[in-house]
């Protein structure tokens, strides 16, 4: 029999799973790209527009065509599957121990990566190019949401400690308003000889953070009366982005930030880092095939005098062209 842990209304958590929002996914992928040796760099880079905006895809997957199967693969409350250590190792034994329901209630964000990394990890092996891009660009955006603390938490939102907002709040409002000062600059990307462990780690680490960001914030909602909290329109109502958030004044934002002591830009740079990672790790398990040879040798020598001019610009910890679209 299929064991069932407690269990969450999806209802009441679709709105609140928002991701990094556009701004973090795209600036992870973009970054992953940069952070890439060669020869591996050459073939990521050609399509870097492409791994930049289809960071975002697996969220217009869950929202914009409500695909119900989607958003499971984008968080993990832990809390809700007992003791960790008996946790299933893959997304298959995951699906024999839990049943759908459960697994679509509390997420299996780490099983889905793993099995991410293993077509990713075939595509290039077999050279298929569009695979190759589409299946990296989607991993990149769960890494990202493996690196958001509150995906993996069933008080994603702040809901049982009275802090609902908290979400959307740290994962797009803050990077959307300070993002700008960021430094989007890892080391470059090495080899991962464990996949598994290392995916595990990530989730853990990820998850050590939530009381950190929930004390921050309970202490902050003390201090801020409860009418300088969020933005109100002319009538006084409460402004509202356009996944139904409320939008925190500049003041809470600016008191919240400063109290997390750069954890948000510090998660953006782990992502970074991690997606470039396993990206190139997957190339490395697949034998190391020439990618390159999958573009034409005009498109490398025509991007290389802008490859390098970015090259640059991502040293001092900026990226060319970012200018996406606002959510808050």
């Amino acid at each position: 029999m299929k064991k069932a842990v407690f269990l969450v209304s999806i209802v009441s958590i679709s709105s609140a799973l928002v991701s990094w929002g556009i701004f973090g996914h795209e600036h992870i992928n973009k970054a992953a790209v940069m952070a890439l040796p060669q020869p591996v760099q050459t073939f990521f880079y050609n399509h870097i527009d492409f791994m930049t905006q289809e960071s975002t895809v697996p969220d217009l997957r869950k929202y914009t065509l409500a695909d119900k199967a989607e958003h499971p693969r984008h968080f993990i409350d832990l809390e809700n599957f007992g003791s960790l250590d008996s946790l299933p190792k893959t997304l298959a034994d995951v699906k024999t121990k839990y049943d759908e329901k459960t697994l679509a209630q509390n997420g299996f964000l780490p099983w889905y990566m793993e099995e991410m990394m293993d077509k990713l990890t075939k595509s290039m092996k077999e050279k298929r190019k569009t695979e190759i891009l589409f299946l990296a660009a989607d991993l990149g955006h769960y890494m990202g949401d493996a690196h958001m603390p509150m995906h993996t938490t069933a008080n994603h939102d702040g809901q049982k400690t009275n802090q609902r907002g908290i979400h959307a709040l740290w994962e797009a409002q803050l990077p959307e308003a300070f993002g700008a000062a960021y430094n989007f600059h890892t080391n470059e990307a090495k080899y991962i000889t464990d996949v598994h462990a290392e995916i595990w780690r990530i989730i853990f680490e990820s998850h050590r953070l939530v009381d950190t960001i929930l004390a921050a914030d309970s202490k902050i909602r003390k201090q801020i009366p409860e009418d300088k909290m969020y933005k109100k329109d002319p009538n006084g109502k409460v402004i509202k982005n356009k996944f139904n958030s409320s939008v925190f004044t500049d003041e809470y934002t600016k008191a919240l930030h400063s109290a997390l002591n750069g954890m948000v830009e510090k998660q953006l740079q782990l992502s970074i880092q991690d997606v470039s990672n396993f990206w190139y790790t997957a190339w490395v398990n697949a034998g190391k095939p020439d990618l390159n040879a999958l573009d034409s040798p005009d498109i490398s020598k025509r991007n290389n005098k802008q490859f390098q001019e970015d090259m640059k610009l991502w040293k001092k910890g900026q990226l060319f062209g970012m200018e996406g679209e606002k959510e808050f």
